[in-house]
């Protein structure tokens, strides 16, 4: 026998899940007030970061449906709403979004959504991807050095105790570091 659970979220504790709820009921959908995971997590946290999420996760079995009002409670943008609804359709939940004409996202109809979804998703990533390379362009224009700093102190603790005649493993020990670090600055000059 299939359960409902929904999930309500907001951002702040100034907002309510109050509407969420209403608007859930008045769509025709009776959930026990036992299965209402309510949240206030930032929408930036990925879904699967979220405490009341995950508890979430740990009540529902294969066959049980989870109501969202809109896609954007499920994951901060399109990559993370399409991997959460993949994830619970692989555990055999199904995902109804009443903003979406409560459309079940695992159904045909939901799975030509979620290609949509994936499409725009691929165009996010790559438009992130652009955005990174001009900006590092750019620094790397400007002159800036891109990476970790060096790490000069390290290089001249280690050159100290070398020219003290101590093995690399004595260094790394009184250091409190690892031998591979040690290594990495036992040559520099």
């Amino acid at each position: 026998m299939s359960r409902t659970f929904l999930y309500c979220r907001v951002s702040t504790s100034s907002q309510f899940t109050e509407n969420q709820v209403q608007e859930v009921k008045a769509a025709g959908f009776d959930v026990q007030a036992s299965r209402v995971v309510e949240e206030t997590i930032s929408g930036s946290i990925a879904a699967k970061e979220r405490s009341g999420f995950q508890k979430l996760l740990d009540r529902m079995e294969s066959g049980d449906v989870l109501i969202v009002t809109k896609l954007d409670r499920l994951g901060r943008n399109a990559m993370d709403v399409r991997q959460t609804v993949e994830h619970l359709a692989a555990t055999g939940i199904r995902v109804h979004c009443l903003a979406l004409g409560g459309v079940d996202l695992t159904s045909p109809a939901g799975k030509m959504t979620m290609q949509v979804l994936n499409a725009v998703a691929e165009f996010e990533r790559d438009l992130l991807i652009e955005r990174t390379q001009a900006g590092l362009a750019r620094a790397k224009s400007e002159g800036k050095k891109l990476g970790r700093p060096e790490a000069t102190d390290t290089t001249a603790s280690v050159q100290c105790l070398k020219s003290q005649n101590k093995t690399q493993a004595q260094v790394a020990t009184e250091l409190k570091i690892g031998i591979a670090t040690v290594k990495r600055h036992w040559n520099k000059a």
